[in-house]
């Protein structure tokens, strides 16, 4: 998956649990639930796996359950919104070109597997 080029300068992620996907398909931003923060290396290992995403084919649903803030130590850099049905991916930031806002990932593969095993270890029992 094509991230911004702020990446690097991320030091943490929050975890969003997406509560009204109906809204991200024509919102400005991610809103949902706060479940985890993800700091330093666990942070620079989630994306680098979510950079390491394959594309794959797009279903169109665009339903998405999952999603990050990528943050800096002084600003929000980028958002993501995953659909793990269609295989879309939303990217808001200031830095994100119009080549990266709308992507696919294959939810299906290893990584894709393991990026939402380690969202929904976020959950609450």
């Amino acid at each position: 998956m094509l991230l911004p080029l702020t990446h690097q300068k991320a030091e943490l992620i929050e975890v969003v649990h997406i509560t009204d996907w109906k809204r991200h398909l024509t919102s400005a931003d991610l809103v949902g639930d706060e479940l985890a923060i993800w700091a330093g290396e666990q942070a620079r290992r989630a994306l680098a796996l979510i950079a390491d995403l394959p594309g794959s084919e797009l279903y169109r649903c665009f339903s998405p359950g999952w999603g990050i803030r990528a943050h800096s130590s002084t600003d929000l850099l980028f958002e993501i919104a995953f659909c793990f049905r269609c295989h879309g991916v939303r990217i808001w930031g200031p830095d994100v070109s119009i080549e990266q806002q709308n992507q696919s990932f294959d939810a299906d593969g290893p990584g894709g597997l393991e990026l939402l095993r380690m969202f929904r270890a976020c959950t609450p029992n």
